[in-house]
Formats: structure tokens, C-alpha cells, sequence
């Protein structure tokens, strides 16, 4: 699948006046900065849980409640270990579960952290309790290694017109687990504001060196 970058600064070219026709930058592709930061090295994500793992940590649960019976089974475990990626195909120091039943479906919650790694990981899950099938719902996915967040504001900042985040800092990061791997999303936030914070979502692609979109956030 083709992936497109979208541009976050529109860029014009004009033709010189005389000579030989040459393009020339506008004012605004002068302002994009050169030679981008493309030295990021990313570890190999994996698929590291088993079933017996997930079970045990689903029976083991010490949220309030626990997690129900009816996901306690060798079926939702096997599918859930099948869809859960970490980063670096560490599995996580400690993993967390949790879940809730409604009248015909329930939800299942698996959180952890991969030693030396900043934040968690947040995997939810729809489960039809009926046949094991199971879906995901969300992927948070924080748990990174020490100092990629502040390599990927250096690639972002590289790669786009510096006013496009002027006043602004990451305030979290996230990857994006296969088939979207190699992109991460970074949060911008200003600070400070009152009723809410300005800023940006950008994403992007690592192993492709492209910002393939961003997201302004309303203040």
C-alpha cells in the first residue's frame, strides 16, 4: 500500500523572472529546514505473549472487580496473545487485566510496561464471550524506549516548517502497531491556556523519513 505524506507547510514555486527558466524557492519552502535527522534506529517489534501468560494475569487480576469468567479462557487468551505487539517484542515486567460484561458483549482491558521503557501500553479489546471472538477496540501503545520520544521531536522538526510548532513541546508519544509499524503519533501542546491546550498531533513515518499527517487541536 502506497503511503502519501501530507505536507503540514504549503510550498509554492515561481519561475524566475529571466535566465533559464530554473524554479526557485518561495519564501516559504526557504524556511523548511535541510539535511533532515534520519539516524533513528528502531528495535524489532514482536508478539511476545502466549496464552498461559494472559490467562494468568487475567486470573490474577487486582483491579476492582477482576475480570469476568467468561473471558477467563484458553480461546480469548489465544486471540488476544495473537494480537498484542510491543515496540521491541519484549513482553511486558508486569502485565495488568481487567474487564467488564454487558448483556452481549465485554471488555477486556491489558495494560504493562517492558523494563526501561517509559509509560504503558493500553490494549482493549471487544469480546463476544458466546464464540471467543475478539476485536480491537483501542491501542495506546506509550511504552517506549528511553529517549525515542525526544529523537522522534528532532526527526518531526526536521522534516516540517519550524513555525508549524513554534510555542510547543511533546507532551506524549505513541507508536502505531503493525501494519502501520515504523509510525509513531506525537502529541504538541502548548500549555497554560485556559479551557484546554493548543496544539498538534503529528504523525509520522520513521522508516520512511515523511510526516504523513497532523491534527490540530482546538484550544
Amino acid at each position: 500500500m502506497t503511503r502519501r505524506a501530507l505536507p503540514l507547510a504549503a510550498c509554492a514555486v515561481v519561475l524566475a523572472a529571466c535566465g533559464d527558466g530554473v524554479p526557485t524557492p518561495s519564501a516559504s519552502q526557504s524556511m523548511l529546514p535541510s539535511n533532515p535527522q534520519t539516524a533513528i534506529v528502531l528495535p524489532e517489534p514482536g508478539r511476545p505473549f502466549d496464552a498461559d501468560a494472559l490467562l494468568a494475569a487475567m486470573r490474577d487480576s487486582r483491579r476492582p472487580g477482576g475480570v469476568p469468567d467468561a473471558l477467563e479462557t484458553d480461546a480469548v487468551a489465544s486471540a488476544v496473545a495473537d494480537a498484542i505487539w510491543t515496540l521491541d517484542g519484549r513482553p511486558w515486567a508486569t502485565p495488568v487485566a481487567g474487564g467488564s460484561c454487558g448483556p452481549e458483549t465485554c471488555t477486556l482491558e491489558l495494560s504493562g510496561a517492558a523494563t526501561g521503557t517509559e509509560a504503558d501500553d493500553l490494549w482493549v479489546f471487544d469480546v463476544d464471550p458466546g464464540t471467543g471472538a475478539v476485536r480491537v477496540a483501542s491501542a495506546e501503545l506509550r511504552s517506549l524506549p528511553a529517549g525515542l520520544a525526544a529523537d522522534l521531536d528532532s526527526l518531526v522538526r526536521s522534516l516540517i516548517d519550524p513555525a508549524a510548532l513554534e510555542g510547543l513541546m511533546v507532551t506524549s508519544a505513541r507508536w502505531l502497531p503493525p501494519p502501520a509499524d515504523g509510525q509513531f503519533v506525537l502529541s504538541y501542546r502548548s500549555g497554560g491556556e485556559e479551557g484546554g491546550s493548543c496544539g498538534t498531533d503529528v504523525t509520522v513515518h520513521v522508516l520512511e523519513t515523511e510526516v504523513m499527517s497532523d491534527v490540530p487541536i482546538a484550544c
